[in-house]
C-alpha cells in the first residue's frame, strides 16, 4: 500500500480546496464543508467533469448531500431552470472493482478492460444510466436519467418541491403495505418481462416511498435477463421483498412472487 506524505496530502487538499472555492465563488457549489470528504469525492478529474456539465444546462448548482455510500455520494443539484436534480458521483479510489467486474462481465452491452480501474467505474456509471433509461422506457418507476459522463450521473430528483428527498421504505414504511407490495411486484414484473432486466439488489433500502408511490433506485448492478447470474439475482430480489414485506404485515411466499413476475 502506498501512503501519501503529509506534504503531498496537504498539497492535494489545497488543490481541491482551491477548485471547490472557485465553484463556490461562482455559486455552483454549496453545502460541502468537510475537506477530507471533499478531497475524496471531488478530485481534479471529477471537478473538470462537473465544470463541463455545468455548461450543458443539466447542472447549475451542486447543493448538499442526499446520501453517502461506500462508493458514491448523491448530491442535490439545480439545473439551469432551477429544477432539482440528483447528482451521483462515484469515487474512483474507494470503488469495489471486484464487485463491478462481477456484474459487468457477461453483459453483452459492455466491453471493458478489467485492468483499468477508472474505465471500470466509467462503464459502471454508463451501465446505471442505460439501466435507468431502459427501465423508464418500459414503465418502471425509477429516477429518469438525464446525462452521464465518466464517474458522474445526473438524474431526476425524487422529493418534494422544497428539495426534501423522499425517504426509503426502510425509513418510512407504507401506510397501506399490501397496496405498496402490489405496486412493487408490478414493477418487478415490468422490469423482468418488458425491460428484460433483473435489479439484483432490491430491498426496502433501495425503494423510495414518494408520497406512497414506490420508486426503485440503485440500479447500477442490474443485469440483462440472459446474463449468467440473472436468475440467481432474481431469486435474491424475490426473497428480499418477501422478507421485508412480512415485516410490514404482508404475507407472501417467494414462490407466489416468482409466479407473478415470471
Amino acid at each position: 500500500m502506498i501512503e501519501l506524505s503529509a506534504d503531498k496530502k496537504d498539497r492535494t487538499f489545497h488543490e481541491v480546496d482551491s477548485a471547490l472555492e472557485r465553484l463556490k465563488s461562482e455559486k455552483r457549489l454549496k453545502g460541502v464543508e468537510d475537506r477530507r470528504v471533499a478531497s475524496e469525492v471531488f478530485d481534479k478529474r471529477t471537478l473538470e467533469v462537473l465544470y463541463k456539465l455545468s455548461n450543458t444546462g443539466y447542472l447549475a448548482v451542486l447543493d448538499g448531500v442526499i446520501s453517502t455510500g461506500k462508493e458514491a455520494n448523491v448530491f442535490k443539484g439545480l439545473d439551469d431552470n432551477d429544477n432539482f436534480v440528483a447528482v451521483k458521483i462515484y469515487r474512483i479510489a474507494t470503488s469495489d472493482f471486484r464487485k463491478m467486474q462481477y456484474y459487468i462481465q457477461g453483459d453483452p452491452r459492455f466491453k471493458v478492460k478489467m485492468s483499468n480501474k477508472r474505465q471500470i467505474v466509467h462503464t459502471w456509471v454508463n451501465k446505471e444510466f442505460r439501466n435507468l433509461k431502459r427501465a423508464c422506457e418500459n414503465g418502471v418507476r425509477v429516477p429518469k436519467p438525464f446525462v452521464s459522463r465518466e464517474n458522474v450521473l445526473i438524474m431526476e430528483f425524487i422529493g418534494d418541491e422544497e428539495g426534501n428527498p423522499a425517504p426509503t421504505l426502510r425509513e418510512a414504511p407504507p401506510i397501506d403495505p399490501q397496496e405498496m407490495f402490489n405496486k412493487i411486484i408490478y414493477y418487478m414484473r415490468l422490469l423482468y418481462r418488458e425491460a428484460r432486466l433483473v435489479h439484483g439488489d432490491l430491498s426496502a433500502f433501495n425503494i423510495l416511498n414518494f408520497d406512497e408511490e414506490p420508486v426503485i433506485i440503485d440500479i447500477s448492478q442490474a443485469v440483462v435477463v440472459d446474463h449468467p447470474i440473472a436468475m440467481e439475482l432474481l431469486e435474491r430480489d424475490i426473497k428480499n421483498i418477501s422478507r421485508d414485506f412480512k415485516r410490514f404485515g404482508v404475507s407472501s411466499t417467494p414462490q407466489e412472487i416468482r409466479e407473478r413476475i415470471i
